[in-house]
Order: C-alpha cells, then sequence, then structure tokens
C-alpha cells in the first residue's frame, strides 16, 4: 500500500519542510517553496533488473577503470572527460537552451555507435523523427545507434535493458519523471530520485551515462545542488547562441582534471572541434588596434592565449559604467582603481568596458595585467606591441604577483609567433624562465608592464 505525504520543497536549494515559510530557512531566498504530494509505494527488489549481487571486494581485486575507458573519436571531448568515458559513470551535461548540447551528445553517439557498440539516446523531448532530422543534417547515419522518445523514466530503463548499451543518454533529466512521485516532472523531487535512480542502474552494470541538464536565468544547473554532488562529472557547454565558438568546461570531473576546457565551432554540420584554439581567437585580431591586448590564460591543463578588448569614453551620465563580457565585473572594479590610483590614469569620468574574445570566461589572475593594459591602450589611444603578450596578476598596490606554470604560457605564445612577453619579476631565488624564440621581460607593478608594453613611449596620467 502507497504512502502519501505533503511537504514543501525549496525550489532553490532543496531543503524539505512540513510547514510553508514564506523565506527559505536554508537558503533565504522568499516564495522558492512548494506544496508537494509524495507518494511512494512499497520497496523496489534492490536486484530488481538482475543487477549482480554486491560484496566487499579487496583493493588487489579491483581492477582500475583507467584501462577500460571509452575513448571518444573527438580529441575535444575526450580532453574535457579526462581521456574518455569511464564505465559506470554518470555526467551531466549544462548549458543554455540552444548552446548545442543536444547535438554535440547526437554526434557523440553517432561516432561511438560503430566502434564501441549499441548507444542508446533517450529523449524526453523531442520524438524519434525529430531527432532523426538532426542526425540527417548531421550526417550520422550508425546502426547501432537507438533512438527513444519517453518521459517515463522506469520505461525508458525497461526499453534499454535488452539492447545492452555500451552509453546511455537521457536529454533532459528535467523532463523525465517517475511514477512513484506525485509531483511534476522538473521539481526538485524528481529531478533528484531521477538523478539517483539512473545512478543506481549506471554503476553495477558499468554503463556510462549522459544526462543534459537545463540551467536557470543565473547560469546554474537547475533543480537541487544536491544533483551536482551526485554525479561523477558536470560539465557545462558555454557560449553565445549567435556566436562560432562553444566552450566545454569541466567544472567536477572525479576522472579527470578540473577546469579543463574543450572548444568548438557551430557549423552547419555540427559541432566542430577546434585542435588549436590559441590560434582561433586570434585569428581575426587587428594589430594596430588601440585597447587590444593578448594574455595567456591556463584551462585546466592547456594553456590558451586570448586577446582581451577594451574601450574607454568619456562618460555622459554622472555615473560611469563599467561592463565586462567574459571577466568577472567585481574583479574589473577592482583593476580600475588600481589604474586611478597607482598608474596614474584618470578613468573615474570613464566608461570602460571589456570583452574577452571568442566568448571565453577567464576567471583567473594570470588575465589581470592583460586588462589593464588593453584599459591603459584605449585611454592613452595608443596601441601594444603586436609582437607582445602580457602575463601575470595585479595587486592592490599596482605590484605584479607570479603566476603558476609560467613556462607552458610561454612556450604556447612561442609558438604562434610572439617575439616579447611582459611578466611578474621573478622574486627571492626564482630565476627568470628562458624560453626560445621569445624575450622575457621582467616588471615589478603594473605601470611598469603596460610602458613595456604600450609603443611610442611611456604611459602618463591624463
Amino acid at each position: 500500500m502507497s504512502k502519501t505525504r505533503t511537504k514543501f520543497v525549496c525550489q532553490n536549494c532543496g531543503m524539505e519542510t512540513p510547514a510553508y515559510y514564506g523565506r527559505c530557512p536554508q537558503c533565504g531566498a522568499w516564495g522558492s517553496l512548494v506544496e508537494t504530494v509524495e507518494s511512494r509505494g512499497p520497496a523496489r527488489e534492490r536486484r530488481e533488473r538482475g543487477a549482480p549481487a554486491t560484496r566487499p571486494a579487496r583493493l588487489s581485486e579491483v581492477t582500475s577503470a583507467e584501462e577500460r575507458r571509452k575513448v571518444v573519436p573527438i580529441g575535444e571531448f575526450n580532453r574535457v572527460l579526462g581521456g574518455g568515458l569511464v564505465p559506470g559513470s554518470l555526467v551531466l551535461l549544462g548549458g543554455d537552451p540552444g548552446v548545442g548540447k543536444s547535438t554535440l551528445l547526437l554526434q557523440v553517439a553517432g561516432l561511438l555507435a560503430p566502434s564501441a557498440g549499441p548507444v542508446v539516446y533517450v529523449s524526453a523531448e523531442e520524438s524519434a523523427q525529430q531527432i532523426k532530422l538532426r542526425a540527417d543534417r548531421l550526417g550520422i547515419t550508425a546502426d547501432d545507434l537507438y533512438l527513444l522518445s519517453e518521459t517515463n523514466l522506469e520505461a525508458a530503463l525497461d526499453a534499454v535493458d535488452p539492447v545492452k548499451p555500451c552509453l546511455l543518454i537521457v536529454d533532459s533529466i528535467q523532463t523525465v519523471y517517475l511514477e512513484e512521485l506525485t509531483s511534476a516532472a522538473g521539481s526538485v523531487s524528481q529531478v533528484r530520485e531521477c538523478t539517483a535512480r539512473l545512478m543506481q542502474y549506471a554503476k553495477p552494470r558499468h554503463l556510462p551515462v549522459f544526462i543534459v541538464g537545463h540551467v536557470t536565468k543565473e547560469g546554474a544547473i537547475a533543480g537541487p545542488r544536491v544533483l551536482e554532488h551526485m554525479v561523477d562529472a558536470v560539465l557545462y557547454l558555454e557560449g553565445e547562441r549567435y556566436h562560432q565558438y562553444r566552450v566545454l568546461r569541466a567544472v567536477k570531473n572525479r576522472f579527470g582534471s578540473t577546469d579543463e576546457v574543450g572548444v568548438f565551432a557551430m557549423t552547419g554540420d555540427g559541432m566542430q572541434e577546434v585542435a588549436n584554439p590559441s590560434e582561433a581567437f586570434l585569428q581575426e585580431r587587428s594589430p594596430d588596434t588601440h585597447g587590444s591586448a593578448v594574455g595567456v590564460t591556463l584551462e585546466g591543463t592547456r594553456p590558451i592565449l586570448v586577446e582581451v578588448q577594451a574601450l574607454t569614453s568619456s562618460s555622459a551620465f554622472g555615473l560611469p559604467r563599467r561592463t565586462a563580457n567574459g571577466f568577472d565585473n567585481n574583479r574589473l572594479q577592482m583593476l580600475v582603481a588600481v589604474l586611478s590610483k597607482r598608474v596614474g590614469l584618470g578613468l573615474g569620468s570613464q566608461d570602460i568596458y571589456v570583452n574577452i574574445v571568442g566568448g571565453l570566461r577567464i576567471a583567473e589572475p594570470a588575465a589581470d595585467l592583460a586588462v589593464v593594459t588593453a584599459i591603459a591602450s584605449s585611454y592613452r589611444e595608443r596601441p601594444v606591441d603586436p609582437n607582445t603578450v602580457v602575463i601575470g596578476e595585479v595587486g592592490l598596490s599596482g605590484e605584479l604577483r607570479s603566476v603558476n606554470q609560467i613556462e607552458r604560457r610561454l612556450n604556447e605564445a612561442s609558438k604562434l609567433g610572439f617575439a616579447r612577453a611582459v611578466i611578474p619579476a621573478p622574486g627571492g631565488r626564482r630565476q627568470l624562465p628562458k624560453v626560445s624564440g621569445i624575450e622575457v621581460i621582467p616588471a615589478a607593478s603594473a605601470a611598469e608592464a603596460i610602458e613595456m608594453a604600450l609603443v611610442h613611449g611611456p604611459v602618463g596620467g591624463a
């Protein structure tokens, strides 16, 4: 006999409470508690689907999954995963609507099926005919790729069992449901329980599973935060909907490097991997333009050269604007204050706009020097030396602080033909790095670095 109970679930953090509150006691969100009627039937047998009985195993008896990874024929995708698909792994892929999540996973399925075995693509949003139209457009003709349109998760898993796939894709986790829960699909309870059911299904079968997750307007995966803790890896597909480039970023990975990125280009034939992102991001750069500087950011284990653009103009209003695209706005405010106070640039009445070319989002402090150099270049109307890259973190007193793996960054800049690099002066007993083909110029402060990077003399105040 089923049991029914009423509870209130926060749609922001997933907290459950028997009573209603106008404000969630856990996360503080207003009006986020939604009444949910939950009905649970008798407990299902643990090994109902034929899953093998579990027992403790000696460490020496356990074989490493590293050797059994399924390599996907997409190099950038493998890089983000850490070398391929791990058996029994549960991977969550999130991103804005229309960014290309379904397209990318359909391509992965189509390329993996001929070599690794059957792949099942379960869609709760589209019919099999609609998915077939996309597959035809992408040129996917794999016979071992199975399509299933189903919203009932239990029914979908029952249909998947006879196929015995090497990969299962569920698109999306917010649109499937379990009958034993009376709440609507996409609710906190349904998302959490559906993910738990997929995890219970995948682990004993050593079946890698991809689940697609929608994101909120704030850019986070919709549903409770516990969802990201349950899965083995969380990937985000970033990029502007009408922009060519897409960045696949690993924000959590139990089997590989965190913050690793793969770069793709959205074309009429689907997602095409970009083997050399640095070259792609710089190919349309104009070397004589004011307000453009090249920095080297480290995304996971990969150094990437990016162009930072800046524009300063006299504000027509009393409160100047500070706007950043692809860069943290709070950090931009800090760097502008450093330029005003420590470098002597009169930016108090200037609107300042900063853009990271290519749609890449930069979070590491090593990009600070490229940002301040681009702003100084725009303000003084003097271009940055086109053969120079700038690398370094800027402190509040205007000093330059060292960054990690500087030699890898310099090697990447040298490969693309840059002849000069302005970096923080080494402190203590550290030696200045020596990289073939590039002149390394140390600088102790942001003002000194800007003077060395800009052409036609030193930087002064307004």
